[in-house]
């Protein structure tokens, strides 16, 4: 059933890439996260009252969230933008064309939510383990079974522990130069470069243009790797001192929610872009044709 529910969907989130609607399989997280979000703001106020919850606190939260939602955007929008220059080329007898330059733009957070995602799907393989042995993972936590390695498990690897939160972390740190490394290759984008003649003002094309895009990279996806690292453990660490909260601030799932909403707004947006450029194309030729 697991496996035939997720190839399903990751067959319906290909079906939404495909149409041009966007990324489907984080459409699809992001609907699911979206649906659960009007129950757990109604057990949010619920909790308070019945907890006796200062309103202030519950203000708080909301602030904070409100907080780190500029923050994710702000950050996911910032890029180190790498000055490409042309030289200048030769067009005619006595004519020669100007050189050119452009930005190559190097976001801060180059590897998205994928790390985040990696890292709990990894976190989560443990207790669902104990699951499947134990029956109960609650029961196992508190020793309720027969093996000692399975309450072990139970315990430590449940949220809000530290060894879940320090796990977590490193994670999303290693997920996030991993994956990043995949999708940027220095040594290609050099070569590109050099082919089209392009270079970086005061580097020399091939290695050491490499070595460049190595060295600006690395800089940037430590702070990336950092501002992932904040963004996921600081919900963790409130869950752990304030449990009696029923709705914790979810710092993947608002990562995500952010990221994505962001992501589709800028698809929506080049397609009604480039929709405008054929309509005034078609409006250009058949002015053309009415003159002839």
């Amino acid at each position: 059933t697991f496996t035939g529910g997720t190839m399903f969907l990751m067959w319906m989130g290909e079906q939404i890439t495909a149409r041009g609607v966007g990324n489907g399989i984080s459409l699809i997280i992001f609907a699911g996260i979206i649906a659960e979000m009007p129950r757990a703001i109604f057990n949010l106020f619920s909790g308070s009252r019945e907890q006796g919850i200062n309103v202030v606190f519950v203000v708080g939260v909301a602030a904070l969230v409100i907080a780190l939602t500029v923050f994710i955007v702000f950050i996911e929008r910032s890029q180190r933008r790498v000055l490409i220059q042309y030289p200048k080329r030769q067009q005619a007898a006595n004519q020669a064309a100007q050189g050119q330059s452009s930005f190559m733009p190097l976001k801060l957070n180059t590897s998205g939510v994928i790390p985040p995602i990696f890292a709990i799907a990894i976190l989560m393989l443990p207790l669902t383990a104990v699951g499947f042995m134990s029956g109960d993972t609650a029961a196992a936590a508190q020793g309720g079974t027969d093996g000692g390695v399975l309450a072990w498990i139970a315990t430590n690897f449940s949220p809000g522990s530290w060894t879940y939160i320090i796990t977590y972390g490193v994670l999303v740190a290693f997920f996030t130069f991993f994956y990043t490394s995949i999708m940027f290759n220095p040594e290609e984008t050099a070569d590109n470069l050099r082919k089209y003649g392009g270079f970086v003002p005061g580097i020399r094309p091939g290695r050491n243009t490499a070595a460049y895009f190595d060295y600006v990279l690395t800089r940037l996806t430590t702070i990336g790797a950092i501002y992932l690292v904040f963004v996921c453990l600081m919900p963790e660490i409130l869950r752990r001192y304030v449990p009696g909260i029923p709705f914790y601030i979810g710092g993947t799932s608002l990562l995500i929610v952010v990221t994505v909403t962001m992501d589709t707004v800028t698809q929506i947006q080049s397609h009604l872009i480039a929709h405008q450029y054929e309509g005034l194309i078609k409006k250009s030729r058949l002015g053309g044709k009415r003159k002839k």
